[in-house]
């Protein structure tokens, strides 16, 4: 039998009575701010003051917000209230929804700060991702409240997306598929350009951060020359143990067969691959970004691989999200592109899940926070 739990329902004061319940259950309402409340026991307010509260805020009528929701659930322990609330509501019924919160997790939404400087209590927003720019990291820290990124959790799933990228632009994979689909099977696809191999080719990382390491670690397995450029220093020894060697920006561009990018989104990397950067690159060499779309400068790019000035590109993420059918990345031969889909996997995804509820728990300990942005760093 599950545990006894009183479920709140938006601001009312209003509850559904006593029941038993094995797993939390979202409740429709007439107030958008969805509110789901545990574990007992009760208290008039609807939470125990004497646990912490974690705010998850998403819209959950999509199965991707459910699928998070329900994995934080899931490792949410005995002595943490977990509320959620629907980031489209109201000022007012989002600020009485999360006055309780001493942590937010917004999943695919922003916290405004007209929002949080209404919330004493919160001390963390805690983000499910690597990239930080959907909050106002600077404007968080003035309110004394700090902002932490997923701690590197989708590095494995990203950096493997990556490597598919890699891979289905050297053997021109959707060609290939699509040539089959259509029952042509090899007739058009025997007129493409020699397909590569991945092996012996000179890959150069630039952001060499979690995800960068990780891919660094995958192309090990395929004989590669790793370079990798990146403005803070690392450990001593830690690229040696990666079989990566540290190179000018500039030279990266002229030297790798492989360009692939993994930044975060901020004012120095905004547009850092344009027209200049392309026009170094081989025009044999490939574009690979699985990190944020403004970093590449997409008609720079489109011109680029129009004009012959490199071979091909493999994005998950593009400028505008969802982009324009219209947009002519998508009808280039050229050009592999998939829906900012990269670090959803559901390893990836868990262990997101967990690294928030383990900094939720410093918080409440105040011990030291993991994986906050440096507010300097979006400058």
């Amino acid at each position: 039998m599950g545990r006894e739990r009183r479920i709140q329902i938006g601001g009312s004061g209003r509850t559904t009575g006593l029941a038993q319940f094995n797993s939390p259950v979202a409740i429709n309402h007439p107030y958008t701010a969805q509110r789901i409340l545990y574990p007992a026991p009760w208290k008039p307010d609807g939470l125990d003051s004497d646990m912490p509260t974690i705010a998850f805020l998403a819209n959950l009528s999509t199965a991707e917000h459910k699928r998070r929701w329900d994995l934080l659930n899931e490792h949410a322990g005995d002595g943490i209230n977990v509320i959620v609330a629907d980031p489209a509501t109201s000022p007012g019924e989002l600020i009485e929804a999360l006055k309780d919160a001493d942590a937010a997790i917004p999943w695919l939404a922003s916290l405004p700060l007209e929002i949080a400087e209404q919330l004493p209590k919160l001390k963390l927003v805690q983000l499910l991702t690597a990239g930080y720019d959907s909050v106002d990291v600077v404007g968080l820290q003035r309110l004394g409240i700090s902002v932490a990124n997923n701690g590197g959790s989708n590095a494995i799933s990203v950096s493997e997306h990556a490597l598919t990228l890699m891979l289905s632009v050297y053997r021109r994979m959707m060609e290939a598929w699509s040539n089959t689909v259509d029952g042509k099977w090899r007739a058009s696809v025997d007129q493409l350009p020699v397909r590569s191999e991945i092996n012996g080719k000179t890959v150069g990382i630039i952001g060499f951060g979690n995800i960068g390491r990780q891919v660094a670690r995958r192309l090990s397995g395929f004989d590669c020359e790793v370079l990798y450029h990146d403005v803070v220093e690392l450990m001593p020894g830690r690229d040696q143990e990666l079989g990566a060697q540290s190179v000018g920006f500039d030279r990266l561009l002229r030297v790798s067969d492989i360009v692939t990018v993994h930044v975060p989104l901020n004012s120095s990397t905004r547009g850092m691959m344009g027209a200049r950067e392309f026009g170094l690159m081989k025009n044999t060499a490939i574009f690979i970004n699985t990190c944020r779309g403004p970093v590449h400068n997409e008609a720079d790019l489109i011109n680029a691989l129009q004009d012959g000035e490199i071979a091909g590109t493999g994005l998950d993420v593009l400028e505008q999200e969802p982009t324009d059918p219209a947009n002519p990345l998508l009808s280039m031969p050229t050009a592999i592109v998939t829906p900012h889909w990269a670090g959803g996997t559901g390893e990836g995804n868990e262990r997101a899940v967990v690294f928030a509820l383990s900094n939720l728990e410093r918080l409440v300990e105040n011990r030291k926070l993991l994986s906050v942005v440096d507010p300097k760093s979006i400058f």
